[in-house]
């Protein structure tokens, strides 16, 4: 890969920070009530969430154009579930995507589709966790 951009960010756990390198995100770190923690901050699912949220949204703006369909009113909410996994812990995504009345139907559907092939994180996780779509 040839890399046009590389973030970088430092963590200390769970229950810590995490501050990137540039200064743009420093955030503490807690686990969710759901985990046993006070939730008294963000944690790696929602941090996981926002960006394949936004990086899908981005893919399907890229497929959109290269469609000439307007997807400037499309709105993509990930859900990151973490749970048991055999011996260990193991991730799964589901991504609503909503979108236009303009897009209804097979024309949207294809997008989204396109969307996921082309999207890195849908790229990242191909093979590795479960990932749903669900066209709204």
């Amino acid at each position: 890969m040839d890399a046009l951009y590389t973030a970088v960010a430092t963590a200390n756990g769970r229950e810590g920070r995490t501050v990137s390198s540039d200064g743009q995100i420093d955030l503490a770190l807690a686990m969710p009530p759901a985990l046993g923690g006070n939730g008294q901050g963000t944690n790696p699912e929602q941090l996981f969430a926002a960006g394949y949220a936004a990086c899908f949204a981005s893919a399907l703006g890229l497929v959109g154009r290269q469609a000439k369909a307007d997807t400037s009113e499309v709105s993509v909410t990930a859900e990151v579930s973490i749970g048991k996994d055999g011996a260990g812990f193991g991730l799964g995504v589901t991504l609503r995507v909503e979108l236009p009345d303009s897009l209804a139907g097979e024309t949207g559907a294809l997008l989204v589709k396109q969307a996921h092939e082309v999207c890195p994180y849908s790229r990242a996780t191909r093979g590795n966790i479960e990932v749903d779509l669900v066209v709204e």
